[in-house]
Order: structure tokens, then sequence, then C-alpha cells
């Protein structure tokens, strides 16, 4: 999906170049309404000028990165024709935590951890799994795992998800504590605080130490059996409970928009007024990170161009 040059300029470039080659005539303005006539379009509105025009195609984004331009003209200009508008919100996003361990982790990358988000509301029921790597902000949690555990954490509400981790996804609990019987013979003589440099990144063992119960000054020959397990626990099962979700604006796709129910899938126009089409994000449509939500763009986007 992304150029060889790894540089989002050159898509433009080459759109731009395009748009050249095609003859495509470029006006610019702030778009103030969609003008129709008889329940059909007739023309748009800018702050200086009117168009007339029998088609118009909507392809405004969503409201995620408003910096673009993309802040929800375009779901209010729907709004105003009368299409239904589902709630925009977040997706792909960063999660917010007010557990104080998240901003003492602030920077810290975890490359192979398992990732489990249990709906709270529902019995603590899954709704998300994976592995992979995952970032401790000031403010809660981030990285690619997290990005795709959001886009299904449909109704946010302070308490009502929990983020379980397993730090050490790639070992059973009985061969991590084999590990820990392992590692607290080889510094029997130490503290506990001290021994647990070779399983654990820097930045994690006070977090660790602390849930674990365990006094960080405990000799680790005298670590017994119960307090083991209590550790196991902690790195099978390391909890950040969720208050919401990070802004908006700082999303990587905006989930909600103008409903797809009053849009023909086949040439994007709207059901509801002849010559208005859509295409792009500023649908109810959203998907994973990782190229689909390009897809979703320019395949709507290309249906509405062979049909205005």
């Amino acid at each position: 999906m992304f150029p060889v040059s790894d540089n989002a300029h050159d898509i433009a470039d080459a759109l731009w170049k395009k748009l050249k080659k095609c003859r495509v005539e470029i006006r610019q303005g702030n778009v103030k309404e969609v003008l129709t006539e008889n329940g059909s379009v007739i023309g748009v509105r800018t702050e200086n000028d009117v168009f007339e025009t029998p088609s118009v195609l909507l392809a405004c984004g969503g409201a995620s990165y408003p910096g673009t331009g993309s802040n929800g003209d375009g779901a209010r200009l729907a709004e105003k024709l009368g299409h239904t508008i589902i709630p925009m919100r977040p997706s792909l996003v960063a999660l917010t935590s007010d557990d104080e361990d998240c901003p003492a982790m602030q920077g810290l990358s975890l490359r192979n951890c398992g990732v489990t988000v249990t709906d709270n509301e529902k019995k603590k029921k899954p709704v998300y799994t994976d592995f992979g790597e995952l970032l401790f902000t000031h403010f809660g949690l981030s990285g690619p795992t997290i990005l795709s555990a959001s886009a299904h954490m449909r109704h946010m509400a302070p308490g009502r998800y929990t983020v379980t981790l397993d730090l050490k996804p790639a070992l059973t609990p009985e061969q991590l504590d084999q590990r820990l019987l392992r590692d607290l013979e080889k510094n029997k003589n130490r503290n506990f605080s001290n021994s647990l440099d070779e399983l654990l990144p820097q930045k994690m063992i006070p977090v660790v130490v602390r849930r674990s119960g365990i006094p960080p000054e405990e000799k680790c020959n005298t670590i017994t059996r119960e307090q083991r397990a209590v550790l196991l626990n902690v790195l099978k099962h390391f909890t950040v409970e969720i208050s919401g979700f990070a802004p908006l604006s700082g999303a990587i796709v905006t989930a909600g928009g103008v409903s797809v129910k009053e849009v023909d899938p086949k040439t994007m126009q709207s059901k509801l007024i002849p010559g208005l089409y859509f295409a792009g994000e500023i649908l109810d449509v959203d998907a994973y990170t990782g190229g689909f939500n390009l897809q979703i763009a320019f395949a709507t986007g290309h249906a509405a161009g062979e049909n205005l």
C-alpha cells in the first residue's frame, strides 16, 4: 500500500499529475451548502461563488486529523440534506487509563506481548485477542495491537473494558514457573527487586514488584511458592483498566458518518437525493489498519467517479 520511497507526498504527487493529465479543473473554496431543487442536486455554494452542476461528490473525510481539512463538515452538509449521520467516534485510536502504572512506564514498548480486551459489562467476555507490539504512554496505552483493539470497543465507558497483557506469551504457566525458579535460585542471595533484570524491561520491574506484593528487599531464597504463584499471575495477566478513547482528532480513522443504508453501494449515489454521491471516510465504514481504509477510499471513490 505504501510507495517505495515511504513518502506520502509521492502518493499526493501521483494523484495531482493524473488530475493534470486528465485536464481536471481545480477550484478551491469553503463549501457552505449543496444546492437542490425538486429534491435533486443543482449546484454548490461556497463563500464566494455558486457552481451549477447536476452531480456533487462529498469526499470530505471524517473528523480525524482536522488540520488536513477532515473536520466533519461533510457529514454536516449531508445531514442538512436529510441524511442520517451515525455519531462519529474514534477508531484505530490509543486508549486512556487512570492507572498510575502507565505514566510510570511511559515510552516503554513491548514487542512480543499477548493482548486481550474484555467487556466487563458482558461477564468479562473477550472482545479482542492479539499478539504483537504495545506502547505505554503518559495517558494510557498505544501501539499497533491497541489501535486494532479500539475498533472492537464499540460502546466505550470508564471501567467497561479491561486490557490484559500476557508479558510472556511464549511460555506456558508451567514453563514460566520453572523459569522463575531458575532465576530466583540464580539470585538467591539478592533482593527480589534486583532479580528480574533478565525477565523484564527495567521500567517495568518496579511496577511488577509492587503488583506481586513481594517486598522489594526480600531475599530470593525466602520467596514462597504462594508468592511465586502471585508473581506468575501478574506476568501472565497484567491488567490495565481503560477509561476511554484518546481524542477523535488524533484517531487514525473515524467510525460513524453517513449511514450506508441511504447510499447505493454500486454507484455510491444517495438514495435520498439524486445527483449526490459519497466516497471515503465520510461514510459509516471503517476497518483495521494495514491499508484497508485506503482501499475503502479508493474503491468508493472509483465507483462514484464511474457513475457521476
